[in-house]
C-alpha cells in the first residue's frame, strides 16, 4: 500500500513515523535503525557533551544509513547554549531539526539559507500556530499521554490533534498515546499527516543505551504505571511511577521548590535509572503507552508489525 502524506513528502521517507528526541538514548544505532526501516530517526543533540561528539554522531548514522535523518534540540529542558551544536548539524548537512521545548526562534534564524526541514514540538493550539508564524515545516503536536515533557494543559492527544489541524496550515504530526498500527490509523482519522513515538522505541533492540531494566519495566508495566511530576515547577512530565517519583510528588504536595527538588529531578537521577536500571534513586520517563508494550523487537521488526496491522485497518474500511 501507499503510505504518501504530506509527512513522507516534507521528509523524503517511506512511512510516516517519526521517532522522538529520547533524552540520553536517541543516538546513532537507534536512529540510523529507524532511518533503515522507512521512518526518520533522530540524533538527541543536548545531550552529548560536546559538539565534537553530535559530529561523530551525526557521521556514524550516514555510514549506517543513506535515509534521511534528523537531530533533535531539546533547548528548553537543559538550559545549555546549543548555537555551536546547530554548526555542526548545519556543516554536517543534516536534513532535519527538530525543536522541543524553549523558544525556537533563534534556531530558525541559524537555520536561514539552508534546505533544512524544521520540526516543532507543541503541546497547544498556540504553540503550533506561534510555530507555523516563525517558519516551521511541521508541528509534532503532544497529548498528554505522551512521556516525558508535556504541555501544561492536561488535553488528550484524541482532542488536541484535530484542534491544532483545524489552527494551522502545515502538517500535522501526531504524538502521545502512540505505539501501534491502531494509533498511527487513528491519528490519520483526527487529520494529523503523520506520527511521532517516543516511549515505544524505548523498547527495541537498537535502543542500546537502555538499560534491560529500563526496558523490562516498559514491557510489564501497564497504562496505570506512569505518574506527572514537576507540575508545582510548571514543567509537568510523565514518568513511570517508582519511590523516586513518590518522593518527587510527596515534596510538591509540601510546597517544596526547584532547589529541593533539583537533584532528584536532575539528568543524572535520569540517567541512574535509564543507564543503570536504579528503581529506586533513578527514573525513567515513560508514557501512557507503556500500557501496549508487549515485547522489545528489533526497530525493523516493530515497523513491520505496525504497517501490517495499519494496513489491515484500511483494508477493512475499504469492504
Amino acid at each position: 500500500m501507499n503510505w504518501k502524506t504530506e509527512v513522507t513528502e516534507l521528509l523524503g521517507i517511506q512511512y510516516p513515523i517519526i521517532q522522538g528526541g529520547l533524552a540520553y538514548l536517541a543516538y546513532s544505532d537507534l536512529a540510523a535503525a529507524v532511518s533503515n526501516a522507512g521512518g526518520l530517526g533522530q540524533i538527541t543533540a543536548m545531550s552529548l557533551p560536546d559538539p565534537d561528539a553530535l559530529r561523530g554522531e551525526i557521521q556514524r548514522v550516514k555510514q549506517l544509513t543513506d535515509k534521511p535523518f534528523g537531530v533533535n534540540f531539546a533547548i528548553g529542558q537543559h538550559g545549555r547554549p546549543f548555537s555551536h551544536y546547530l554548526d555542526v548539524a548545519i556543516e554536517e548537512e543534516v536534513p532535519v531539526i527538530s525543536m522541543t521545548g524553549g523558544n525556537p526562534a533563534p534556531i530558525f534564524e541559524q537555520l536561514k539559507g539552508t534546505n533544512t526541514k524544521k520540526l516543532v514540538l507543541v503541546a497547544a493550539k498556540r504553540q503550533a500556530q506561534k510555530a507555523e508564524e516563525l517558519g516551521a515545516d511541521a508541528v509534532m503536536v503532544v497529548g498528554q499521554e505522551g512521556g516525558g515533557h508535556l504541555g501544561k494543559s492536561d488535553i488528550g492527544t484524541m482532542v488536541l490533534i484535530p484542534a491544532v489541524v483545524d489552527a494551522v496550515t502545515i502538517p500535522v504530526i501526531a504524538s502521545g498515546g502512540i505505539g501501534d498500527g491502531r494509533g498511527l490509523m487513528a491519528a490519520l482519522s483526527l487529520g494529523a499527516q503523520g506520527i511521532e513515538m517516543g516511549t515505544r522505541f524505548i523498547a527495541t533492540k537498537e535502543c542500546v543505551h537502555a538499560n534491560e531494566v529500563y526496558k523490562q519495566r516498559l514491557v510489564e508495566g501497564t497504562e496505570n504505571d506512569t505518574t506527572v511530576i514537576k507540575r508545582t515547577l510548571g514543567m509537568p512530565a510523565r514518568a513511570i511511577a517508582n519511590p523516586l517519583t513518590e518522593k518527587i510528588i510527596e515534596i510538591e504536595k509540601n510546597g517544596g521548590g526547584y532547589e529541593e527538588l533539583k537533584e532528584l529531578i536532575s539528568g543524572s537521577a535520569n540517567r541512574k535509572y535509564i543507564y543503570e536500571g536504579d528503581q529506586e534513586q533513578g527514573f525513567g520517563w515513560a508514557g501512557q503507552v507503556m500500557g501496549l508494550i508487549k515485547d522489545s523487537p528489533s526497530v525493523a521488526e516493530l515497523f513491520e508489525r505496525i504497517i501490517r496491522e495499519a494496513e489491515g485497518i484500511r483494508r477493512s474500511w475499504n469492504e
